[in-house]
C-alpha cells in the first residue's frame, strides 16, 4: 500500500487499510488463543473471554509492562494514542511479540474537536469505523446500567413522597428518607451536551416523579466506567457496583445500589462488557481496546483486565493512561497499579514541538480555529522554554521510581534544530530520548522509539507510591498538589472543605485512593496558565465518593463533567457513503 498522512486523511489511511485486515480469527491463532476464548463480532472484531483464558494461562510469566503518557498538551492534543500504535508497529518490526492496550473512544470527543483517539496516519487502530462509534457496546452497557441506577433512585423517591410506611411494606419496601439535596447520581449520555448539564426533574403532578434538581455528565465520567477500568473480574465488579453511593438519606447515612435492590441488574448490563475487545493497529499488531478516556474527570486508563490479559498473551504490553502525567500517569501509578499490583517497566512521555512551543510563548491554538502561523515557523527560543513543561512531567516519573523515555512525536513541519534542542535539555535531565516518525512512517519510522523502550524495560527500577492509604485525605491532595502538579498549597470551598473532614472521620472512606479531577491543559487548575506555573494554589470545590470504584474524586478548578460542543465540532465533517456503507470524515 502507498499510504501518505501528509495527502491522505485519516478515515481514508484507515479505509484503505482495511483491505488488508487480518481476520480476529487470524489475530487468536497469532496471540494463541484457543477457540473458545475468542468471541467474534464479525470477522475483524472480537473480545476475549477473560476469565475462561486467565485460567488457563494463570502459570504463564507475565510480559513487560509500558506505560504511555505525555506532557501537558495543546487543546488538540499531542498524539499520545498515536504513539502507543506507533510504538507496537515499531516493535512489530523489532520481531517483538507485543500487544497493546488502548481506551475505547467516547462519542462526546469524537464528534466534537478532539477526535475518536483511534491513532493517526500511518499508527492507527482499524477498523476505524467501528472502533469510533459503539464497537461492541461497552459504553452503551455503562449508560444502560449506570441510567438503571438513577431510574431506581427517582422512582423509589416518588414512591417514598406518595406512600405511607404500611403502604411501602406491602410492597416489601423500606423507607429510605433519600434527601432529595444529597443526590450524588446523575444521569449520563455519551456526547458533549452542555445544556444538560443541570436540569430540573419531576415536572408536571403527582405521577410525573419528585421535583429536584439534576442533570448530565458524560458517560465515560460514570463511576462504572471507573469500576470496569479498576475491577478484576466479574465477581469484583458486581461487589463493587454494589458499592456505589447514589445519595444520603436525612441523618447522612450513604444510600448504595444495593439498598435500592438494583447492583444486581445493574451488573446484568456489564455481563459482556467485562471481556476486552481485541482489534489491530494497520500493520496487523494486536490491540485490547477496554475501558475509557478523559484521565481529566475520569480514571482515564485502559482496564486491569486488559493489561493483565496482555501481559499473558504478550512478551510486551503497551497501556496508555490519559493527558499528561499530571493526571494519567499519576493515577496509573497511584491507583491503577495500586488496585492491580502490577509494576510497570517503563513509562514514555509523549512530547511534540508543537506543545513546547505553546508552553513557551506560542500562541494558544483554538479548536476549529486555523493552526497559527508560528507553528510552522521555526522558534527554537520557544521550544528551550517550554521544555520546562516536559521536564517537569519527567520528574513526575522519576518519582514514581521509573527513567522515563520521552518521544518526541515528530510532525514533518519540526525543524532540526527544533528537536535537536528538546533531546538536549531531556537528556541532560537524564532521560532516554526517542524521535520517532510513526505517524508519517508507521512502524519504520518508530524503530529508535522502539529500541529505547526495549533498552528501558530491561533497567531495574524502584516503583513506589507517592502516598500512603493512611495518609489523611486532604494531606494526600496536598502532596500530590505540591509534588505533581508544583503548586503551593490547596484551598477549600466550604461544601468540599466539610465533606473531606467527614470522610477523614469515615473508617471505610478514608482509606479509599484519591482520584483528582483537574484541567488537563496546565500543571495548575487554570487552563491559560502553560509551562511550569509558579506562585498558585490549588482549589477544590468539591468531593465525590466514589466508593465501589475505590476512590475519593476531589474536583479542582472550573472543569465539568459534562464537556461542551464546540462551534466547529467534527460531526459536520463526518457522512456515509450510502452505496457501500461506509463513515467518511473520522478522524
Amino acid at each position: 500500500m502507498n499510504l501518505d498522512p501528509t495527502k491522505m486523511a485519516d478515515w481514508q489511511i484507515a479505509e484503505a487499510a482495511e483491505e488488508n485486515m487480518k481476520t480476529v480469527y487470524q489475530l487468536g491463532e497469532e496471540l494463541g488463543l484457543d477457540k473458545e476464548e475468542l468471541l467474534p463480532y464479525g470477522h475483524y472484531v472480537a473480545k476475549i473471554d477473560y476469565a475462561r483464558t486467565m485460567e488457563r494461562l494463570k502459570d504463564r510469566p507475565e510480559g513487560k509492562y509500558i506505560d504511555v503518557t505525555a506532557i501537558s498538551p495543546t487543546p488538540l492534543g499531542e498524539g499520545k494514542s498515536t504513539s502507543a500504535v506507533g510504538l507496537m508497529e515499531g516493535m512489530g518490526k523489532r520481531n517483538k511479540n507485543v500487544i497493546g492496550a488502548l481506551r475505547q473512544p467516547s462519542g462526546g470527543p469524537t464528534f466534537n474537536i478532539k477526535g475518536s483517539a483511534a491513532g493517526g496516519g500511518l499508527a492507527q487502530v482499524i477498523p476505524l469505523s467501528k472502533f469510533s462509534l459503539g464497537l461492541t457496546g461497552d459504553i452503551n452497557a455503562i449508560m444502560n446500567a449506570h441510567n438503571l441506577g438513577m431510574v431506581a433512585l427517582t422512582a423509589r423517591m416518588q414512591h417514598e413522597s406518595n406512600y405511607t410506611d404500611e403502604q411501602l411494606g406491602q410492597r416489601g419496601l423500606k423507607r429510605l428518607n433519600v434527601h432529595p439535596k444529597s443526590v450524588e447520581f446523575r444521569w449520563i449520555m455519551d456526547f458533549c451536551a452542555q445544556s444538560l448539564r443541570n436540569i430540573t426533574l419531576g415536572l408536571g403532578g403527582r405521577m410525573d416523579g419528585l421535583t429536584m434538581q439534576s442533570g448530565f455528565n458524560i458517560a465515560v465520567s460514570s463511576e462504572i466506567m471507573a469500576i470496569l477500568a479498576v475491577a478484576n473480574d466479574l465477581q469484583d465488579l458486581r461487589e463493587r457496583i454494589g458499592k456505589i453511593v447514589v445519595a444520603y438519606d436525612r441523618t447522612g447515612k450513604p444510600i448504595t445500589t444495593e439498598d435500592l435492590e438494583v447492583a444486581g441488574a445493574m451488573t446484568a448490563w456489564m455481563v459482556e462488557a467485562v471481556n476486552p475487545n481485541l482489534m489491530q493497529t494497520v500493520e496487523g499488531q494486536p490491540c485490547l481496546i477496554h475501558a475509557g478516556p478523559f484521565a481529566n474527570i475520569a480514571i482515564g486508563q485502559s482496564s486491569v483486565i486488559a493489561d493483565k490479559i496482555g501481559l499473558k498473551l504478550g512478551d510486551y504490553l503497551i497501556t496508555e493512561s490519559g493527558f499528561g502525567a499530571d493526571i494519567g500517569f499519576e493515577k496509573f501509578w497511584n491507583l491503577k497499579c495500586r488496585f492491580s499490583g502490577l509494576k510497570p517497566n517503563c513509562a514514555v512521555v509523549v512530547a511534540t514541538i508543537r506543545a513546547l512551543k505553546c508552553h513557551g510563548g506560542a500562541p494558544i491554538p483554538r479548536p476549529g480555529m486555523p493552526m497559527p502561523e508560528e507553528y510552522n515557523t521555526e522558534n527554537v527560543e520557544w521550544v528551550e522554554k517550554g521544555t520546562a513543561n516536559l521536564l517537569h512531567h519527567i520528574e513526575t516519573v522519576k518519582k514514581a521510581g521509573i527513567n522515563p523515555v520521552v518521544c518526541i512525536n515528530a510532525f514533518y513541519t519540526d525543524t532540526k534544530d527544533e528537536i535537536v534542542a528538546c533531546r538536549r535539555l531531556c537528556e541532560a535531565a537524564g532521560a532516554r530520548v526517542a524521535v520517532s516518525e510513526h505517524w508519517e512512517k508507521g512502524g519504520e519510522g518508530a524503530l529508535e522509539f522502539a529500541d529505547a523502550v526495549i533498552d528501558a524495560c530491561e533497567e531495574d527500577n524502584e516503583f513506589r507510591f507517592l502516598y500512603d492509604l493512611d495518609m489523611p485525605l486532604r494531606e494526600r491532595i496536598e502532596v500530590i498538589t505540591r509534588e505533581v502538579y508544583g503548586g503551593d498549597g490547596v484551598t477549600y470551598s466550604p461544601e468540599a472543605a466539610a465533606k473531606a473532614e467527614k470522610m477523614e472521620k469515615d473508617p471505610e472512606i478514608s482509606k479509599l485512593g484519591t482520584c483528582m479531577v483537574k484541567t488537563h491543559l496546565s500543571l495548575s487548575d487554570n487552563p491559560a496558565l502553560k509551562g511550569v506555573p509558579g506562585g498558585w494554589t490549588l482549589h477544590v470545590r468539591d468531593i465525590l465518593t466514589y466508593k465501589g470504584a475505590g476512590f475519593v474524586v476531589p474536583v479542582a478548578g472550573a472543569i465539568s463533567l459534562m464537556p461542551g460542543t464546540g462551534s466547529d465540532p467534527a460531526y459536520r465533517r463526518i457522512d456515509v457513503d450510502t452505496d457501500t456503507g461506509k463513515v467518511r470524515g473520522l478522524f
